[in-house]
């Protein structure tokens, strides 16, 4: 069974080496409506549009879609 994006990115939560992509699965943990169970791609994106003040950028979060893509 796959994971959701969101539950994917709290294995990199409590990473020791903090960078951009742990600061995301920090935030976004910290966010309570982030689309925890959304496996799609435009769902979180847009989200994250509006919502997602906590990230620099939004190719901190392709980044880290990449990551989960090649992971599934």
């Amino acid at each position: 069974m796959n994971k959701s994006f969101y539950h994917y990115m709290m294995k990199y939560r409590h990473a020791l080496q903090k960078d951009e992509i742990s600061l995301f699965a920090i935030n976004a943990y910290e966010d309570h409506a982030f689309p925890k169970n959304s496996f799609d791609y435009h769902e979180i994106s847009s989200y994250l549009e509006v919502n997602g003040q906590y990230l620099d950028s939004m190719s901190t979060f392709d980044k880290a879609w990449e990551l989960y893509k090649q992971d599934i």
